[in-house]
């Protein structure tokens, strides 16, 4: 039975394709810049959770090619340039959602069990190598996406309870041990891409029911509203975002009745989207991080659906600008 339900995830929506979407002009000088191979992951998996911290790159959880959920935690070592395995999750899950805060402390949140229940657990990485239980999620939540602002971290979109679109926005206060709740993004949905910058959370792309989504929203935490933005140019869920060092957003990936290698970047500032170089390998349920300049892309699935792979990439957004000191 959670079998079907994984493939009716994945596999059951009216997706849209990629020729409905309009044509978005390149990022400038953006021509010079071209995605790169890097080292493959130990595993072949799909659904990840990925996020950064001092130096590496932690990939965590997802589905391996057999269907099964795994625990499994690789690094990548941004100065080695090299694969290690990390320490297991102590549950194994999929469709996480994964994130370092400007602490310097990377959490591991929600997703689903091996059964398809939507998980409360969430974790915390102390001293590098060991996961410590933090308060449990105030329900299970899963496919979301989560972002980091100050001291909080907000979990947006996603399957709620009784696998049910998620209205509310999850709230944890890194200091106080302690979760609370608020309006979730105007467009409900999962398979979101989310990242913060510039002191707010975006929600990035998705589906539903109904098929794959351009919306595009903002959440201020000083105000607690929330703005729409214009559409990602690219219809997609299975996506994932990240935040630039110089204060962009940026989606990758996805699946519709193929998968996507589209980048696409929101510029505050101009509040426009722009096209960088597509992916070398299209994948959906991939991590997208930034650490600097540059920009990952990891593992995911080659195809719609239940497909693997250990394909990495970065590319290196310094045209952007300086990185801040």
């Amino acid at each position: 039975m959670w079998m079907r339900r994984v493939w009716w995830t994945l596999l059951g929506f009216a997706l849209v394709a990629c020729s409905t979407d309009r044509p978005v002009p390149p990022v400038p000088s953006s021509s010079t810049a071209s995605w790169q191979r890097i080292p493959d992951g130990l595993s072949a998996r799909t659904e990840v959770a990925a996020a950064v911290l001092d130096g590496k790159i932690f990939v965590a959880g997802g589905y391996r090619g057999d269907g099964g959920t795994v625990a499994t935690v690789e690094i990548y070592s941004l100065a080695d340039r090299s694969w290690s395995p990390g320490p297991d999750l102590p549950l194994a899950v999929n469709h996480a959602m994964a994130v370092s805060t400007p602490a310097r402390v990377l959490y591991v949140l929600g997703g689903y069990l091996g059964d398809g229940t939507a998980s409360r657990a969430a974790w915390r990485l102390d001293s590098g190598n060991r996961w410590t239980s933090i308060a449990d999620l105030p329900e299970g939540r899963a496919a979301g996406a989560a972002a980091a602002v100050g001291g909080r971290i907000y979990i947006a979109g996603g399957i709620g309870p009784g696998k049910d679109l998620a209205a509310s926005m999850l709230v944890y206060d890194t200091g106080a041990d302690r979760w609370s709740s608020t309006s979730g993004p105007p467009t409900r949905r999962e398979h979101l891409g989310g990242a913060a910058a510039n002191g707010l959370v975006y929600t990035v792309g998705g589906r539903t029911g109904a098929g794959n989504l351009k919306a595009v929203e903002s959440f201020d935490p000083a105000t607690g509203q929330w703005t729409k933005r214009p559409d990602l140019p690219t219809a997609r869920g299975g996506l994932a975002a990240a935040a630039t060092c110089t204060g962009q957003v940026v989606a990758a990936g996805g699946e519709g009745a193929a998968t996507f290698p589209q980048v696409e970047l929101y510029d505050p500032g101009s509040d426009t989207w722009r096209a960088l170089p597509p992916m070398l390998s299209a994948r959906h349920g991939l991590g997208v991080v930034t650490a600097g300049p540059q920009l990952f892309t990891l593992s995911g699935g080659p195809e719609p659906g239940l497909h693997v792979a250990a394909t990495n990439e970065v590319i290196d957004l310094g045209f952007l600008g300086a990185c801040p000191s």
